[in-house]
Parts: C-alpha cells; structure tokens; sequence
C-alpha cells in the first residue's frame, strides 16, 4: 500500500533586535541562548520556545520576541521574565480581551500579536524595554495533535534567529505506544558542515532527535549567512500498526483510541470531479488544474469509476455517466482535460447539483462515491445566494458520499466552501496560488485516492464526553482518533468497538484495556486530557459552522469553556499580556483561515477604533505586512470593474496580427470563450495582482487627424479617457469615451449611504487623479497618486502608495495596502485601487470586486449588464437604438499588466442611456 505524509508543524524563530540602528558586531542586543523543546506523546505534541537575550548597552533597548507556529496549534503559555519577575499572558473570553485591546489601541499601542503567515504558520510577535545591562527570557508553549497524513506523521522546526547563538539547541523527544517503524530527518538545517550537528537515536517506542551547532557551524547551513540559522530540521515518523483494531489508551479517567488499519483491501471508488473554468480560472490557474488533472487521471485504479464536470455559466459533463478508469477511456479524458478554456461566469450550484446526479444515477455496490469541487470564486451565475446552494446540496446528497471543496487563491468565499463541504462530511482545503499549485491539488486527492472503509462507527462502552464518532470514509494512510472521559468508575476493562463496511462485507473491530493494570502508572502529565479538550475544542468549532439556533450557541459555549479551562488560544478566546514598568497591553488573537500570509507585524481580526493621526508611521517598521484580501461577502454579486487603456494614435486599423488578451465575464455570462492571449504576451503571476475578473474600462485615447474613419455620433478631440464595458452574452464588449478632467459619479448606493467620485486626470493623462468614498456620514477615503486619506470622523489616517503592506479595519469598514493596490470594503461594496505608472504618467484605476444585491445603483459603475443586438459586424442596437460601431481596442487596467482587449467604440450616451452631465459631479 502507498504510504502517505500528515504533518504536523513545530516552528521556532527568533528575531530580536534593537528599535534603532543595525546591530554592531558586538551583539548589543545578545541573543546568548535559544532552545526548542519538543515532546511528542502519543501524538500529541507540546513545544516550548525559550529564548534568553541580554542588553548589553548602557541604556534601555526595545528588544523583539518573534516565533512560528503551527496554524493547527493552540498557544496555551506565554511569559516573560524581567529581572527576576515574571510576566505571565492570561487568556480570556475573546470580547473581554477586545476590552483592553481596543483601550490599547485607542492610545496608539500595538496590540494583537499573532498573525497568518503563510500556508501552515502564524506569528506569535512582542517586545519588551529591557533596561542597560539587564537580561529578559521569552518562553512560548503550544500544543496540538500531529495528524497522520499520507502514512506519515510530520515535525518541522524553523529556526532563524538573525544572529549566531553561543547556546543553541534544539531537542525532540517522541514517545509512541507501538514501536517506531520510520524515522527520517532532513531539510536546509541538515545539510553541509551542519549535518553533523544533527543526532538522532531510536529505541523502540522512544525517538531522541538532538541539533546542537556551534556558532561556526550556524552560518554553514543552505541558506544560511553571517545572520545565522535559516532553515528547517524536519522530522518524519510512523508507527508499526500491528492490531488492526487500533491502539487503546487510558489514564487519569480518560481515554483515546487511534484506529488506522493497514491490511484492508482498497474499495473502489466514484469520482466525480467538478471543475471551474470560469473567466477567473485564466492563465496560471488554468495551467496548473490541468497539469493537476491530468496525473490525477494517470493514478485512477482500473476498477475506479470516474466523471468530469467543467463550468462557467454553463455546465458541461465530459460523458453523460461515470466510466471505468481503462486505458481508452483515461486517454479520452486526458484530451478533454487539455481542452479546458477559461471563460464566463460561475454556476457552482447547478455544478455540484450535476455532479450529485451523476453518482446517484449509477450506484455501485461495494464502492465509496467522492464529489471534488475545485473553484476559485464567488457563484455569479444560476443560484447566486449561497444559503440557497448550501442547502440545495445538503439535501441532494442527503449524507450519503462526502463533498470535498478546493478553493483556489483568497478571492474565494472560503467560508462558504468550508460550511458547504462540512455540512455534507467533507472538507474544504485552501489551494494557494504558487508555483506549484498543481502540486497542491495532487496532494489533496492523493490523500483521499484510496478508501479502504466507508460508514464507520466507533463504540465505546462506559464512556461519555466523546469527540467524533461517526465518520464516512476511512483513507489509507490516514488515521481516526477519538477521546472521551470514563464514565463507569465500576469498569475492570475498557472496551473499544469500530463497525464499518469493507469491499466485501460488515467488518467489526474490537479492542480492550485493563483499567485495574494501568493503576500506578505514570500519568504522561494528563496528556490525554489535554488530547480529548484540544480535539473536543477543534471539532466544536468546526460543528458550530453547521449548526443554528441553540445547537450552534450551546456547541460554541462547549469551545469556549473547554479554551478557558486549559488556556488555549482558539477563535474564542485571546491571550492578554500587560507588560512592565506600565508598558503597553498587547492581546493575542487566533487569526482566522482565510488571511492572507505576510511575514511579520501581528495584524489583528477587527480594529475597533483608528489610532491618533501620526501613530500609523510607526508600523512602517515592521516589513513584510501583508493582509488578506478581503472575502466575498454571502449572497453579494460580483460586479465589473474598471479599466483602461493608452489609445493608440487615430483609431487603429488593426494590429497587425496580435491577438488580444482575454476579456473579464459578467455574471451569467453566456457564449464563446474569451479571446486569446497576443502570442507576444508571457503570463507571469504578478499580472493578476489587483485584478478583477469583469468591468467597465477607462482609458485614455490621443486621436491623430489623418486618414480616420467615420464614426456617426463621435466627436473627435485629443484627450479622452475610454471605458469598457463587459456585456453578458456577448462576444464583444462594448467601450466609450469620456473627456479628460471631467468630475465622474462612480458609484451611489442611497440605500447604505455609500458613494464614490472620481476626477479624471488632466490633459495627457491616462486615468484618474483623485478618487474620494464616502459611507455614512463619518467615513471618508481620499486617494491621490502620492497619498490615501481616511477619516472615521475623529482620528484621520494617513497611508502612502509604496509604504510596507498594511491592514486597517474599522465598524463594517476595511483597508488593505500592499504593493501599489489598496483593498478597500465599505459595507457591502468591496473596491480595489491600483497605482499605474506608465511612460512618465501616475494615475488610479478602481477595480470594483463586490456590490450588493437588489437594490438600485447609480452611476458609471451602476451601469453593469449593457445588453445589445449584433445586427451586422458593426452595426449594434441597444434598447431599440441603432448606431454604427467601429472595431477598437481597450486596455485593461483593472490587471496590473494592463493587457489589450477588442471592444466595439460606440457613443458614450448609447451605452449609458443618458447624457455625460447625468454622470457628473460638481464636487467630488
């Protein structure tokens, strides 16, 4: 049988240095000792990170404690000691802690202190005034349950101090129950004068990994510099699995039970993967799912039954029935796959409602049945409202095969995926936009590639309190684990039985542990008391998603009290820790799936209150901030977005051969693929930064007066800014121009007291120069192309394009700056801006990302589904409206790369049905 990977990650970095100038190499700021201590007990693994630094200047230095941990992990000790007195975090209710944190940020202190960073890390960040001559020591605990995945368990350990430590260590101690069958160490921390650094010793259950280098050897490591240490030490194990009915163990009044039999024969399974290719999915994206799918398809057993589903706005099924994984049928598909076009909108309801058919229509006895949903988006085409699909799923499955949801990127409603694929015995798995996403996704099914058990039952007799029990499929190489509390003090033997169904027939598992034998037995420390309330906590939280009404609430009452009672850091609770000498508080918050990685200053789940002007500088310091894009919000649509292009000189004739670049779809798009990329044009990753998958276009056009073609409505002048408009079921959008230096209404929503203007740039520009937001009567945003000013009606806030990438969020209202693009959510609008710099010119683009539902918009970007009749090539008719067109072209600025779209120009009153002055501000 294939063995597998599951991992658990064990992080541990250091950064410490003085607020001021550079370190001299004397180490002012002397990290004299680092240690990582690592127990793993049963799987359950508690690491404490001690760091002991010394000021060695004659004044009081600011020193920083950075470390990373794994996203699975809860903190649940924090302290600092100063000069022989300890600072111990305390973790409260979530909503007490935002006491403290917002009083904290309403004088201008830092605050929240963890942070997303990454695919499978967060960042524990705080400092500390250490007076002349004095020593502080840092020390972090947190615990969590390696979780066995693709046959192996995995501890990964980073260590990047920033400096040689004369006392570095870095010790793991694993104890197992059954005797270790595999043991590998390896990564950056392992390789060249450093490997010799490394010893490890395995003694039947018992596993010692020590890494003890000396100074010199800390800067020999790949990777690694004068700077020190900057790598990984990763640990990879398994245990012999010689019972099939698991490994039972009890202590102190609670039990665990790990089940994970190997000598089970495969069942053959039904797929069915669904695949979005909508206009979203283009370039890197699309490449990668069909690198992806196609191994997928490569490693399908001969007895598997499969199906392929792509869609956009609509749903296309590759063979109306699942097949049999042969050869022929493997090569057919294969050439399916590699025909997959991005284009349209995203049905992601009527999909998975497809993919449900197609099982139910061809059972199979002694078969397990798997959906696959891969998306990247919001649902903008069929059923929209994500209540409505979430239902509409639960009820065609009916609990009967589980869903399993890929999001791919951060502009996906994770949240939604997450509930959707909960709710039907799945899970939903983020797939990050990278160079190997394929990879990524490969991953993902080959964890799920062998079902080996299907309806599994776990029983316990004498027991009550009891994690999850009931579980739909067993993967090889993967692990079941449930714990409880023994209820029936009376009981001699502890009993374990597990009921589920093989290939074949009704399997039954039985297993049993003297309690009476176990008397006088070492504790281990409680650790499977900590296992049962740290698993309890994860799936309750899990469960609430679920949940409504009472259920949900006595379900996150459950979490909370179990957070509180053993100090864990969840989603519930945060940490507070009040520092000396009447320093700041700072809290700690478990940052939430979703955010988007950045490498250093903790950001925080929800601001409360803006910091005094002037304070913001401050943040400045810390590079590498880089928050998430914002979520879709449930039940919002997706609407077009801005953008533009340099007009060429008079209007083209062509362009010589070169193809434009594909064009964004509108929700419930309908037609032909977009068009193709110009030959001339490489994709790269940073071309979609800031970009919108569907809009309106402005850009600027400078006519020349020789040899121009007619054009019935137009009048021809110099400068003017074009705007493109994406129609839905058309094969074309449509564009107009707009003069330069005119004051425009963006955007208006009476309803939530939302609006936004935007001044064109002056004569040879190509955008705009100033866009101004209002929301209610206290929210203001002004952006320039040198500055960005907010304002909340007390405390203004200053941000500079190019500054180190920031997050900021208020009441409903939430700011991003990363690059030369500042997300910005105001209620149910969600806005991006990007800074374009072009041949000497600086001007802003807005890329609108989200708009409300059902309600009456006004303005340019009001304007968003122009339909229109094709009566010959270029002869169009909007609403009863004839006018001749003329082929042209649009750049699209919405996309950091600024691609070339094909459009037909007509006049700016066909599109918008009214004149420019009803599109026009006196004051922005």
């Amino acid at each position: 049988m294939d063995r597998a990977s599951v991992g658990v990650t064990l992080f541990g970095l250091l950064l410490v240095c003085a607020a001021a100038a550079p370190l001299k190499k004397g180490r002012d700021i002397d990290i004299y000792s680092f240690h990582i201590n690592s127990t793993v007990t049963s799987r359950y693994a508690v690491t404490v990170i001690t760091s002991r630094v010394a000021n060695r200047l004659n004044e009081s230095k600011e020193v920083h404690f950075e470390v990373k941990i794994p996203k699975n992990a809860f903190i649940s000790k924090f302290r600092m000691t100063i000069e022989g007195k300890t600072y111990d975090g305390v973790v409260k209710e979530k909503e007490e802690a935002q006491q403290q944190y917002s009083q904290a940020v309403s004088r201008g202190e830092s605050a929240g202190m963890v942070s997303s960073v990454g695919r499978t890390l967060e960042e524990f960040k705080t400092s500390v005034t250490v007076a002349a001559s004095s020593k502080v020591t840092f020390e972090l605990t947190y615990e969590e349950l390696l979780i066995r995945r693709l046959g192996k368990y995995q501890l990964l350990i980073n260590a990047q101090p920033m400096q040689p430590v004369a006392d570095f260590k870095v010790d793991v101690y694993i104890k197992e129950g059954p005797d270790i069958s595999l043991l590998e160490v390896k990564g950056g921390l392992s390789t060249n004068k450093v490997a010799n650094a490394v010893t490890t010793t395995r003694s039947g259950n018992e596993v010692w990994v020590t890494f003890y280098p000396t100074r010199e050897q800390q800067t020999q490591c790949e990777g690694c510099a004068e700077n020190g240490l900057n790598g990984d030490l990763i640990i990879t194990y398994d245990v012999e699995r010689l019972n099939p009915s698991g490994e039972l163990q009890i202590a102190n009044g609670y039990f665990v039970h790990y089940f994970s039999p190997m000598d089970v024969q495969r069942i053959p399974k039904n797929v069915v993967f669904i695949i979005d290719r909508s206009g979203s999915m283009h370039g890197r994206k699309m490449h990668q799912t069909r690198l992806a799918m196609l191994k997928i398809l490569g490693d399908l057993a001969s007895e598997d039954n499969f199906g392929l589903i792509t869609f956009d706005s609509q749903i296309d099924v590759w063979k109306p029935e699942l097949l049999q994984a042969t050869g022929r049928n493997l090569m057919q598909a294969k050439l399916f796959v590699k025909e997959i076009q991005d284009r349209g909108a995203t049905d992601i309801n009527g999909a998975v409602l497809k993919g449900v058919e197609m099982i139910k229509r061809h059972p199979r006895e002694g078969s397990a049945s798997i959906l696959i949903l891969l998306t990247d988006g919001d649902p903008t085409a069929g059923e929209t409202n994500i209540v409505r699909i979430q239902a509409n799923v639960k009820e065609a499955i009916g609990g009967k095969f589980p869903l399993y949801c890929l999001g791919f990127g951060f502009d996906v409603n994770f949240d939604f995926l997450e509930k959707m694929a909960l709710e039907n015995n799945g899970l939903a798995r983020r797939i990050y936009e990278d160079s190997d996403a394929d990879l990524q996704l490969q991953g993902f099914y080959e964890e799920v590639a062998t079902p080996l058990l299907t309806d599994v039952q776990l029983n316990y007799i004498g027991a009550g309190n009891l994690t999850q029990t009931r579980f739909s499929h067993y993967y090889n190489g993967s692990e079941i684990v449930v714990a409880g509390q023994i209820t029936d003090n009376s009981l001699d033997t502890f009993q374990a039985e597990v009921i589920a169904i093989s290939k074949s027939n009704k399997v039954k598992y039985e297993d049993s542990v003297s309690v009476k034998d176990l008397a006088g037995m070492p504790k281990h420390e409680n650790f499977i008391q900590r296992l049962w309330a740290y698993l309890t906590v994860k799936q309750r939280l899990e469960k609430e998603v679920t949940l409504k009404g009472e259920e949900k609430e006595a379900a996150k009452k459950e979490a909370l009290d179990l957070s509180l009672k053993y100090k864990f850091v969840t989603p519930l609770t945060s940490m507070v820790v009040t520092k000396p000498h009447e320093e700041d508080t700072q809290v700690a918050h478990k940052p939430k799936e979703g955010e988007q990685p950045h490498r250093s200053f903790a950001r925080v789940q929800a601001l409360p209150q803006l910091p005094p002007y002037g304070t913001w500088p401050a943040f400045a310091h810390h590079p590498g901030i880089g928050p998430p894009p914002f979520g879709h919000s449930p039940g919002a649509a997706l609407m077009p977005a801005l953008s533009g292009q340099p007009g060429p000189a008079g209007f083209p004739a062509g362009r010589q051969g070169i193809g434009p670049p594909p064009i964004g779809h509108s929700p419930g798009y309908i037609g032909p693929p977009p068009f193709g990329h110009a030959p001339a044009q490489a994709y790269t990753p940073e071309e979609d930064a800031g970009a919108m998958d569907f809009g309106p276009v402005p850009t600027i056009v400078s006519f020349q007066m020789t040899n121009l073609p007619t054009l019935t409505g137009l009048t021809i002048s110099k400068d003017y800014v074009r705007f493109l408009v994406t129609s839905s079921r058309q094969p074309k959008p449509l564009c107009y121009d707009v003069p330069v230096e005119t004051k425009l209404r963006l955007l208006t929503d009476p309803s939530s007291e939302f609006s936004m203007n935007g001044e064109l740039s002056q004569s040879g520009g190509k955008g705009f120069r100033k866009i101004v937001l209002h929301y209610k009567t206290n929210h203001h945003l002004t952006l320039s192309t040198s500055e960005i000013h907010y304002s909340d009606g007390q405390n203004p806030v200053k941000f500079v394009w190019g500054q180190q990438p920031t997050k900021y969020e208020t009441d409903r209202v939430s700011l991003t700056l990363k690059n030369d693009v500042v997300d910005v959510t105001m209620g149910t609008v969600r806005v991006a801006f990007l800074l374009h710099k072009e041949g000497g010119d600086v001007f802003l683009w807005p890329a609108v990302r989200q708009l409300p539902k059902g309600v009456t918009l006004q303005g340019i970007l009001g304007k968003t589904d122009v339909q229109y009749e094709q009566l010959t090539q270029l002869r169009i008719k909007i609403k009863d409206q004839e006018v001749q067109a003329e082929a042209d072209t649009a750049t699209d600025y919405r996309r950091a790369s600024a691609p070339s779209v094909d459009c037909l120009l007509v006049p700016l009153r066909f599109v918008l049905q009214g004149k420019l002055s009803d599109f026009t501000v006196s004051q922005l």
